[in-house]
């Protein structure tokens, strides 16, 4: 079983610094808190205001399962957590433990 990890990697509006870290301790509490994901978010060291959501998952299925296991609440916080982000744009990244 191979672990899998889900980079999701953007920067956001400056100016709205304050409410977004407001949200990404939201976003914390709901996948790692409620939901047992093993969910972290990072700043980018030497880039203020880029930030790295990272996922891992113990198999693929658990990765497969991950939009599967999406709650209405946790579709609201990533639709708020868009309106942050410049430009609207998110790069996904996904890594496959050799």
């Amino acid at each position: 079983m191979a672990t899998h990890i889900l980079q999701i990697s953007y920067e956001i509006d400056p100016q709205r610094r304050t409410q977004f870290l407001a949200l990404a301790s939201d976003l914390k509490a709901h996948f790692a808190g409620e939901l047992k994901k093993h969910y972290a978010i990072f700043e980018v060291k030497g880039k203020p205001n880029a930030f790295v959501e990272q996922f891992v998952c113990g198999s693929k299925e658990e990765f497969d399962a991950l939009e599967d296991d999406m709650t209405e609440r946790g579709e609201e916080l990533v639709n708020r957590l868009e309106q942050f982000m410049v430009g609207g744009k998110a790069r996904y990244v996904t890594m496959v433990e050799v």
